[in-house]
């Protein structure tokens, strides 16, 4: 699609491409490029973090008041799409892109004088504690407490699908601190040291061998009142606030065709079996064409999002069709690419990381990991909510059903 930048953001694009090309040393760009799992492994994460914050990058989507960069939306779209195309790492949203804004908007001065300067330093590390088991797409429901006694919550229960708590030191979690209301009225919003006596971290390995996930279980953990965001009873409020960020606080479309155009050229030297390359396929070629025009759509609806956001109007159920479209064409992607390398794409290898010098692949190092990224990204479509979930929202707010 056609994009018209200003002079100005154009300057600023060349900016950050001559900040990737000296910060994406080779051996960070060979890292990424074996990273199967959805989320970058804690090495990956911690080396990311620290180049960003070095340069005051990290908080590109914050407020300059809260020590983040001030960039219009235009521009954080610009410094995205640069970093989806040059490969770099993914960034830890839960405490930069999720906790950030909901200390920004509802937390105390206190709140937001220690916890903030954390996150950017790399201190403080946190992960999400929502879902629980037969409490995940259905949030309302529930069921760890927080009791009050004094100046403390004591709180009983697990969280499941915990991304990253088996080397997080902090984690935000919805807890219900009434029952004798209704089931969303009823819920606030803790911060708890994961170091507080009668936390334990159980790992989930997925079925790729990755390890991202994890069951948090909570056994009369005392956390200070003042961890509190907002009013108790405020939890679901904040939640929902949290939720559009995580469903429509980045672009994702300029990674998306990042990929498309590495498959591309994946298509233009892989043989065929009956000769010739894969990209003579016209089958193939169609399906790869069919993903490209979805992916520009998503790009044009996100850039529509951003225009909204600059002109300061909430989002709505758009984070619902994005998280619907970066499913779908995930897995689409995901499925090509498998099939793009035949044989070759089955192996499994189930040793972590497989960026490790020690490690063969068989083909190319690109076919050692398509298939673990395929199975891991099957996840996109629970993740943030399910698609069913997704599809109700937007029948509702959309369709009017």
């Amino acid at each position: 699609m056609e994009m018209a930048f200003s002079a100005d953001d154009l300057r600023f694009r060349d900016e950050v491409r001559a900040f990737l090309a000296q910060a994406l040393t080779d051996d960070l760009r060979h890292a990424v490029r074996n990273m199967p799992g959805v989320f970058m492994g804690e090495e990956l994460y911690r080396r990311w973090h620290s180049v960003l914050n070095d340069r005051g990058w990290l908080g590109y989507a914050w407020p300059s008041a809260f020590g983040g960069t001030g960039w219009s939306p235009v521009r954080r779209y610009i410094f995205e799409r640069e970093c989806a195309l040059a490969g770099a790492p993914q960034i830890a949203v839960q405490g930069v892109r999720l906790l950030a804004p909901v200390l920004q908007t509802f937390g105390t001065q206190a709140q937001k004088d220690y916890f903030l300067p954390r996150i950017l330093s790399g201190e403080h590390v946190w992960c999400q504690g929502y879902s629980e088991p037969e409490s995940g797409s259905d949030l309302a429901s529930l069921r760890t407490k927080a009791v009050r006694e004094g100046d403390h919550y004591v709180v009983n229960g697990t969280k499941i699908w915990t991304t990253n708590a088996h080397f997080s030191n902090w984690i935000f979690c919805l807890v219900r601190t009434d029952s004798t209301v209704k089931p969303q009225a009823g819920i606030s919003f803790l911060l708890i040291d994961m170091k507080t006596p009668g936390i334990s971290v159980t790992p989930i390995r997925a079925m790729s061998g990755d390890h991202d996930f994890n069951q948090v279980f909570f056994d009369n953990v005392r956390v200070p009142v003042t961890n509190r965001i907002g009013e108790e009873g405020q939890g679901w409020t904040i939640a929902k606030f949290l939720l559009e960020h995580e469903r429509g606080g980045s672009c994702h479309a300029p990674g998306l065709l990042a990929d498309l155009a590495r498959l591309r050229r994946i298509a233009a030297r892989q043989p065929m079996g009956g000769g010739g390359m894969l990209s003579d396929d016209q089958d193939y070629m169609r399906r790869l064409a069919a993903l490209e025009m979805e992916a520009e759509a998503m790009e044009m609806f996100e850039l529509r999002m951003l225009a909204d956001l600059a002109n300061k109007r909430t989002l709505g159920p758009e984070t619902s069709l994005v998280a619907l479209l970066m499913s779908r064409l995930r897995k689409g992607i995901d499925r090509l690419m498998l099939e793009a390398y035949g044989y070759d794409g089955l192996q499994f290898e189930p040793q972590r990381p497989l960026y490790r010098d020690d490690l063969s692949p068989v083909g190319s190092e690109d076919a050692r990991v398509a298939m673990p990224t395929y199975l891991n990204d099957l996840a996109w479509s629970i993740m943030g909510g399910s698609d069913e979930v997704m599809r109700t929202i937007i029948a509702k707010t959309v369709l009017k059903l």
